[in-house]
């Protein structure tokens, strides 16, 4: 037997060898990686963390929602924290594992007559990817409502406070510095269970109205440049809704995102952002950079 998939399984995580990505991504895009690791607590993620961190390189995944993946091999291990779930509600105050889908804290939001992040029902992800990106919607972003992250930074777990945080948009102290967040310490105001739902509800609705989230996707593709220009409107204005390139499109009901039509390889999604990149750059002069993260091993292709 593999002597690291031994030492990892003995430290309380499941491991799987040579998994391919595209089972774990939205997109359904990405090739095989040497380890899938998948801590069942915080503790054995941190004696995964050590046992990687002295034999492969690995990333961190959540559930994989806003991530783009290489179609060839990987020679990595990926730690996916979706195990990590747990919430602790202390009044106004939570306390979230990053594993935990941001539909389920919304749901047990609700449930404790807590409001505040409403807006976020509906968007996939969970919570740790949420704070890594500074997730947003509506106007509203989750920054908002985080007091305190607990990280994992060279082998110690510590709490940063929001001060430490550098929220901005779609952007994090996190983008900038190598930690895995473990915990996030939540506030929000008590509310009335029947208007918390029914807020949920109205932002579910726009979403399924609006978005494509009955095919893959990786979630909208692009930062918003400045807040004055609307990015999938641009697109859309360029009459490129529905412009293909494989099996990736640009989605015919919201331009800001690509879909996987059918069999899309990463190269078809890579080729497709540049075109609209280099479009948008033509008619508006404005440089798009991309929201979604991207992992490859070569150069851009």
């Amino acid at each position: 037997m593999d002597k690291l998939f031994s030492d990892l399984y003995k430290v309380g995580c499941d491991v799987r060898m040579f998994e391919r990505l595209s089972c774990h991504t939205s997109m359904k895009i990405g090739g095989k990686v040497r380890y899938l690791v998948l801590p069942n607590d915080v503790v054995s993620l941190e004696k995964a963390v050590e046992l990687l961190g002295r034999n492969i390189p690995f990333q961190i995944m959540g559930l994989g929602t806003n991530l783009l993946v290489q179609d060839e091999d990987l020679e990595i291990a990926v730690l996916k924290t979706e195990r990590l779930n747990h919430v602790e509600i202390k009044g106004e105050k939570v306390v979230v594992e990053s594993g935990t889908p941001l539909k389920r804290l919304c749901l047990v939001l609700m449930e404790t007559e807590l409001e505040g992040l409403e807006f976020a029902y509906g968007i996939p992800g969970s919570v740790g990817g949420a704070v890594y990106m500074n997730a947003g919607a509506y106007g509203k972003e989750i920054g908002e409502f985080v007091e305190a992250v607990e990280v994992l930074r060279e082998g110690k777990r510590y709490w940063l406070s929001k001060s430490d945080l550098f929220f901005g948009y779609r952007d994090s102290v996190f983008r900038r510095e190598k930690m895995i967040i473990t915990r996030v310490e939540m506030r929000f105001r008590r509310g009335k269970k029947d208007l918390i739902k029914r807020r949920m509800d109205d932002f579910l609705e726009k979403r399924l109205e609006k978005q494509p989230i009955d095919l893959p996707s990786a979630g909208s593709v692009f930062k918003r440049p400045r807040n004055d220009f609307y990015v999938g409107k641009a697109i859309e204005s360029l009459g490129l809704k529905g412009y293909t390139i494989g099996g990736a499109q640009i989605s015919k009901k919201h331009a800001g995102f690509i879909v996987n039509i059918g069999n899309a390889t990463f190269r078809d999604v890579i080729h497709l952002i540049d075109f609209v990149k280099k479009k948008v750059k033509e008619r508006y002069g404005v440089d798009l950079e991309t929201e979604v993260e991207i992992w490859w091993s070569g150069k851009r292709l």
